[in-house]
């Protein structure tokens, strides 16, 4: 595949996975990732009608379905009964994802409160575990997302979010349907960058490149060019490790991605291929 057709778009909560899909199809889009926190989760809503048009569309358009959970749903939950609707949420992500024929489940590690941080990673790593022997025989594989770093003075925090967290998630968590979401923008965040994160963890284990702009200190999903972070760099670096997934955009309209996708492409001084 060439560069473009190796450029996704995630479309958040803004479609269904039937108009996902049929979306992207329209727009020359082969990787596309959905939200379902938009809806219910319930495998149950879907017609045997909807899982067939969707799967008929991804192989017809050779589009690769994944979906994206809501970082706001806290996989480092401790709380009695809200422990067990997190485990029920990653369930039905995974059954959603197995019927309409997911290639990926994108997940994160929650979020502590500083004075809980162990306690926290321990459960978020337990519940994740579970949740990579639940999909141990479905169709879609896990893809941990390396997270972005919170200011000091806020209350909450990710996980994991340091290069030394991340590695500790992998190697702790290690399994067959276990991938990365690398992004980028939150390695921009800490001293190893980019280049450090990647170098560390390695071409095979990524699975998704997740891509937007930022300045490198806080969280933003700048439009490519709005920001600083040297795309054609980064390309080098991935590209040049024989890299050869997918990449997923992530800022904000649907438009903005399809524009963001030919920017990108003009970024890359390595594109004779294209």
């Amino acid at each position: 595949m060439t560069l473009k057709e190796r450029i996704g778009v995630d479309t958040g909560q803004k479609l269904s996975i039937a108009e996902a899909v049929e979306w992207a199809a329209e727009n020359d889009v082969h990787y596309v990732d959905v939200c379902l926190d938009g809806g219910p989760i319930d495998p149950d809503q879907y017609t045997e009608e909807e899982v067939e048009s969707i799967r008929e569309t991804c192989a017809e358009a050779d589009v690769s379905l994944g979906l994206h959970t809501l970082s706001a749903v806290n996989v480092a939950e401790t709380s009695a009964h809200v422990d067990d609707a997190v485990d029920e949420y990653l369930r039905a992500y995974v059954d959603i994802g197995d019927m309409v024929g997911a290639d990926r489940i994108i997940v994160h590690g929650g979020y502590h409160f500083t004075d809980d941080y162990e306690a926290r990673v321990a459960a978020s790593k337990a519940r994740l575990t579970r949740a990579l022997e639940y999909a141990a025989d479905a169709e879609p594989d896990l893809f941990l997302e390396n997270h972005n770093f919170e200011p000091d003075a806020s209350e909450m925090h990710y996980v994991p979010v340091t290069l030394d967290e991340v590695t500790d998630y992998f190697d702790d968590l290690e399994a067959d349907n276990l991938g990365w979401a690398f992004n980028p923008p939150h390695a921009r965040q800490f001293p190893e960058d980019i280049d450090g994160y990647f170098e560390a963890l390695g071409p095979d284990l990524c699975a998704e490149v997740r891509l937007n702009d930022n300045h490198g200190d806080v969280e933003e999903h700048l439009a490519p060019g709005e920001g600083d972070l040297d795309f054609d760099a980064m390309f080098q670096l991935i590209e040049g490790s024989g890299y050869d997934g997918h990449y997923m955009l992530a800022f904000g309209t649907l438009e903005d991605m399809l524009e963001g996708r030919e920017y990108l492409l003009d970024q890359y001084s390595g594109m004779a291929s294209v």
